[in-house]
C-alpha cells in the first residue's frame, strides 16, 4: 500500500499508462542487486533509487578516483579514496531515502553472488570484466533471474538481458569463450561521458520493466549503439546450442 506522500513521489510514474499504482508496488517491493558502481552502475542506481525499487544491494570493492568524476556522476570531490559502493549508498540517501539501502564494499566472485542472490529479484550488471559478468551470468542462472548487461567505451555501447529461464539467451550465449579475461576498458580506449550515462539509465529502464511487466524487455534481444552517429540496431540472438551455461534448461 503507497502513502500519499509515495503518492506523490511517483506520481509521473504512476501515470504512465500500463504501469499504475499496480507497477510501483512491485518496484517497491523488489530487491535488485548492481554490480560495479562506476559510469555505468551511477546512473542505474540512482533512476532505480528515484524510481522507488525498494532494495538496492550495490557491490564495489573500488574506491573513487579524480579519473572517474568526468563521467561517474553519483561521486564528487569529497568522495576520492571513498569506496564507491559506499559513495553511491550515500548519495542515494540524499536523493530517496525511503531505498533500502545496502552496501557490499568488495568485489564479488562466484561464491560470494551466489550468496548475495539469495532474494534478490533482479540484477544489474555494470562491471567492466568477462571473469565477473561470466560469474554473475552463472549464478543468475542458478538462481532463475534476469540479468540486465550493458557494456560501453568510447562512443558506443551495447545492451540485452539475459533471463534463459523466460526466453532468449544467457551471456555466455552470446559471448562463447571465456579465454579473453579483460574487456576493453575506458582507462585504455576513452570513453565520452554521455556514453555511459545512456547505456546505465536504459539497464535502469530495462530493470524497471522486467520488475513491474511492463513493456517488452530485450529478452533475446541486443540494442547496440553508435553515439557518434547516432544510430541504433536492434538485433535477434538466439540460444547457442551447447551452451555450458544454460543449455541443460527445458525449453
Amino acid at each position: 500500500m503507497l502513502t500519499d506522500d509515495q503518492l506523490l513521489r511517483y506520481n509521473r510514474q504512476i501515470l504512465t499508462p500500463d504501469f499504475d499504482i499496480a507497477g510501483q508496488q512491485l518496484l517497491q517491493a523488489a530487491v535488485v542487486l548492481i554490480v560495479g558502481l562506476g559510469g555505468l552502475g551511477c546512473p542505474a542506481a540512482l533512476y532505480l533509487a528515484a524510481a522507488g525499487v525498494g532494495t538496492l544491494i550495490l557491490a564495489d570493492g573500488d574506491e573513487v578516483e579524480l579519473s572517474n568524476l568526468q563521467r561517474q556522476v553519483a561521486h564528487s570531490d569529497a568522495d576520492i579514496g571513498s569506496n564507491k559502493a559506499s559513495s553511491v549508498a550515500a548519495t542515494i540517501a540524499d536523493l530517496n531515502p525511503e531505498v533500502n539501502v545496502q552496501v557490499q564494499p568488495r568485489y564479488l566472485d562466484a561464491g560470494s553472488m551466489a550468496e548475495l542472490l539469495a532474494g534478490v529479484d533482479l540484477v544489474v550488471d555494470a562491471s567492466d570484466n568477462y571473469p565477473t559478468r561470466f560469474d554473475l551470468n552463472r549464478a543468475c542462472i542458478a538462481a532463475g533471474i534476469a540479468l540486465v548487461s550493458a557494456a560501453a567505451v568510447r562512443d558506443e555501447g551495447q545492451l540485452s538481458v539475459f533471463d534463459p529461464h523466460r526466453a532468449g539467451t544467457c551471456y555466455r550465449c552470446l559471448h562463447p569463450s571465456e579465454g579473453e579475461r579483460s574487456a576493453l576498458s575506458c582507462s585504455e580506449s576513452g570513453v565520452l561521458a554521455p556514453v555511459v550515462g545512456v547505456l546505465g539509465s536504459l539497464q535502469a529502464m530495462e530493470a524497471l520493466k522486467v520488475l513491474a511487466n511492463y513493456g517488452e524487455p530485450l529478452r533475446g534481444a541486443l540494442l547496440m549503439m553508435d553515439l557518434r552517429n547516432m544510430q541504433v540496431q536492434r538485433l535477434k540472438i538466439s540460444h547457442r546450442e551447447g551452451c555450458p551455461d544454460c543449455s541443460h534448461l527445458v525449453r
